[in-house]
């Protein structure tokens, strides 16, 4: 009796797995169908929303070129280290009768609450920060949220700061001894913002002039 069926439960058990390995197959070809399809829309998106923060971390009548087309690709290992990118940042440049107005450029603070939190910096040639706006995070809704400009004003204390030797330490939030506030339940997330912009605005100080040739 036992003999008689062990062809049958083998042969079923064939046809499961090969139903099941066809449906693995299929399902994996639909999601990388479902990417390459969806992937070009998001980076497309990505894209508007930097262009569309533009006037908010840079004024546009303060330059008189197209920072579009005035771009500097930043590629060394360094210095993507110090912006929080593991691929290639573009530099946007603004100059007014062809003289450095600014630059902007993108930054990550990899240590959020909830993950990377995507930032968009513009710093004036004298190395004063214009503005600061997030581009994208996934921090706690009513906690770590209040980094965008639409919940809080918080990311306004960037704003006409600047980087030096003696004012180094007060680049962080007050909990830590600096100047920056943090938010009830919720420190974790101004505190990757002022690591990621202090980093940011360190880095440009090194490159100097360098970053409009």
């Amino acid at each position: 009796m036992k003999s008689s069926n062990n062809p049958n439960i083998l042969k079923t058990s064939l046809r499961s797995a090969v139903k099941l390995s066809l449906f693995v197959v299929v399902s994996v070809i639909l999601l990388l169908a479902v990417k390459a399809l969806t992937d070009p829309l998001v980076a497309k998106a990505e894209k508007q929303t930097l262009l569309s923060t533009f006037d908010e971390v840079l004024p546009v009548d303060l330059y008189d070129n197209n920072p579009i087309q005035d771009t500097l690709l930043i590629e060394d290992s360094g210095s993507l280290k110090q912006l929080g990118s593991d691929e290639v940042v573009t530099l946007y440049r603004a100059r007014k009768a062809g003289k450095p107005v600014g630059v902007i450029l993108t930054a990550i603070a990899p240590n959020g609450y909830s993950g990377q939190i995507h930032l968009l910096i513009g710093v004036l040639a004298d190395g004063r920060i214009s503005g600061v706006r997030v581009l994208k995070h996934k921090e706690t809704p009513g906690l770590g949220d209040k980094i965008e400009i639409a919940k809080n004003p918080w990311i306004l204390e960037f704003d006409g700061r600047n980087l030096r030797e003696d004012n180094d330490p007060r680049w962080a939030v007050k909990k830590d001894g600096g100047d920056f506030d943090q938010f009830t339940g919720a420190t974790i997330t101004p505190r990757a913002v002022v690591g990621a912009v202090k980093r940011t605005l360190k880095w440009i100080n090194q490159q100097g002039e360098t970053l409009y040739d």
